[in-house]
């Protein structure tokens, strides 16, 4: 291969993928929807945090692959991670499908997570934390970002009010939508932070443990995750976790009731 052929190679493993155009298209598109109360906005703002959440699971991963790389694993762009196409991840149904079906159905935002890495290649136990660190990292710039746009009223229009039950709501659908989209990725950062096996948190001081310890862990973490939601689906831890993502919107002076409208308007075909 001649160095011109190389640099198109390198070139072309890290151009962006039409997949994730497509992705930001249906954003784009679904929120002026929304914004500008074309269509039904139930159906707007489903479109918008589906969207929104597909486009977030794609930076989760890149980030995870950009950190590998810097870190030193140079496979990572001939795997294609760095075009941010979800079709490209080692596992689609367990990184992009299923966290997807969660948030329809579950309304919680599933840990994604299928970008191989070889760790070999990387040298140093904090590039390795790093790497591990970096897709949680993501959700929570993405959640910062959202909720401080919907506390800061960014987005607020008060010539389209939510009516809920003969209610009138000081709310616009655009900012329900954002608070709504932001608690999904305030659960998922705190979710992938916890250190147990199969999660990003574990990747992070998995590198810190002795060989003994992450020897004894290793058969069981591959349960790790379900385990989790095994135990979220007990009233009272799922009560408990949901007080602290609700805590820290309102960190941000977006209350969990604007929240509730944004699930509300997401569940359009409920009502």
């Amino acid at each position: 291969m001649t160095f011109a052929e190389a640099r198109r190679s390198r070139s072309e493993d890290r151009r962006i993928s039409p997949v994730f155009w497509v992705l930001l298209a249906v954003l784009g598109t679904s929120g002026w929807a929304v914004r500008s109360g074309y269509g039904n906005s139930g159906f707007g703002v489903f479109l918008f945090v589906v969207a929104g959440w597909m486009v977030s699971l794609c930076l989760h991963e890149y980030g995870h692959a950009r950190t590998a790389l810097h870190g030193g694993d140079i496979s990572i762009g001939a795997k294609g991670y760095l075009t941010l196409n979800p079709l490209k991840y080692t596992n689609v149904l367990f990184s992009f499908v299923l966290p997807v079906v969660f948030v329809i159905l579950g309304g919680i935002g599933l840990p994604g997570g299928a970008v191989y890495i070889e760790r070999h290649r990387i040298q140093g136990r904090l590039k390795h934390s790093l790497i591990s660190a970096a897709g949680p990292l993501v959700n929570v710039l993405f959640a910062g970002v959202l909720l401080t746009a919907v506390g800061a009223g960014w987005f607020a229009d008060p010539d389209r009010l939510i009516e809920i039950g003969g209610r009138t709501w000081d709310l616009s659908p655009l900012p329900a939508a954002l608070a709504y989209l932001a608690m999904f990725q305030v659960s998922a950062a705190l979710l992938n932070l916890l250190p147990v096996p199969g999660l990003d948190g574990y990747g992070i001081v998995e590198p810190w443990l002795s060989p003994k310890v992450r020897r004894a862990v290793e058969p069981f973490a591959m349960y790790g995750m379900l385990a989790v939601f095994a135990l979220l689906w007990q009233p009272q831890v799922n009560r408990f976790f949901f007080d602290v993502v609700y805590g820290i919107t309102e960190l941000f002076g977006v209350d969990r009731r604007v929240i509730g409208i944004g699930d509300y308007l997401f569940r359009f075909w409920s009502h």
